[in-house]
């Protein structure tokens, strides 16, 4: 969430300066937040402007590419099956994300694979599942889709409402799934809680690349869900376990960022566990949170993960809560 770190400090001004909602009862085991934001308050806080964002296309290989606009990344293969994508960020995009899939030779959107459940991957479930696509996602992520929920970055929150039926899940899966489509096999992979406790990846074997969603974060340090699931110790064995199915020429689609490749994930990897090491170390020897921030236990690779003042807080506070949930 590039854009959002950019605009973190922006976006808990206006959350505390404008009315919020009210915080309410907390579900079990989840942590303190900042004020809760709605989603209209989120997108003016975040600078986020549909009408100005243009979808950018790259193109991995035939009939397989990436979309960038706002929110996760999509993949998109279209062949003479049909289209199938990965991801389909906002409701408000969708004009612009179906010009750029007719350009790519879609003319409709025949599966989404939703690799979580959070709205700057999913809404677009609110106009594609009005059309008609079949939406698919792990099975936690259809569960938490049910119900409204709070999704807690730390210094602030933002509430993500249920879905209507058409926005839900058709097809879930628990561990595995394959699609055979467009002449090569698609695989699903769910290893455990990670980014949430629903987050899929998708292996597209023909082309040699795979989505990863949240899990893999390629413009920051990423965002562990831990209120809702989410597990910084999950989130190594997840990448870790995608790092052992792919080999050095697959292409490594993030969450958000640049396309990347098998060493970038294996860094990503490598970061993560000795943040992890370092924070629960600090946690056995009684400190605080505020105290593991004063610590500064990410400093080293605050450069290299574009950190600044406001993401930091959000990354160490879901690392802690992470470490300490009950």
């Amino acid at each position: 969430m590039k854009t959002v770190w950019k605009t973190f400090a922006l976006a808990l001004s206006v959350a505390i300066a404008a009315p919020a909602l009210a915080h309410g009862d907390s579900p079990a085991g989840t942590q303190p937040h900042g004020p809760v934001m709605s989603a209209d308050q989120m997108y003016k806080a975040f600078g986020w402007d549909f009408d100005n964002t243009e979808i950018k296309t790259e193109k991995l290989a035939d009939g397989f590419y990436v979309l960038f606009g706002l929110g996760g990344n999509i993949a998109v293969s279209v062949g003479t099956d049909g289209t199938l994508i990965v991801d389909d960020q906002f409701p408000q995009l969708m004009p612009k994300i179906k010009a750029a899939l007719k350009e790519v030779g879609s003319d409709d959107v025949d599966f989404v694979i939703n690799t979580h459940w959070h709205f700057d991957h999913a809404d677009g479930n609110l106009t594609l599942g009005k059309d008609g696509s079949w939406i698919v996602s792990q099975a936690n992520s259809r569960d938490k889709m049910l119900s409204n929920n709070i999704v807690n970055f730390g210094p602030f929150a933002t509430e993500q409402k249920a879905y209507p039926q058409h926005a839900l899940s058709d097809i879930t899966f628990d561990t595995t799934m394959q699609f055979h489509i467009n002449d090569q096999t698609i695989e699903l992979l769910h290893v455990g809680p990670a980014h949430t406790a629903g987050d899929a990846a998708v292996l597209f074997r023909g082309v040699n690349a795979v989505h990863m969603g949240d899990v893999f974060n390629n413009s920051g340090y990423p965002f562990i869900d831990a209120d809702n699931g989410g597990d910084l110790a999950g989130m190594i064995a997840f990448c870790q376990a995608v790092h052992d199915a792919i080999d050095d020429d697959t292409r490594v689609i993030p969450g958000h960022g640049p396309v990347a490749d098998r060493a970038k994930l294996a860094r990503y990897i490598e970061v993560l566990t000795i943040v992890q090491d370092r924070v629960q170390a600090l946690i056995d020897d009684g400190k605080s949170l505020q105290e593991i921030m004063a610590a500064r236990p990410t400093a080293d690779f605050d450069t290299e993960f574009q950190a600044n003042e406001m993401m930091l807080p959000s990354f160490l506070s879901r690392v802690y809560a992470s470490l300490t949930r009950e």
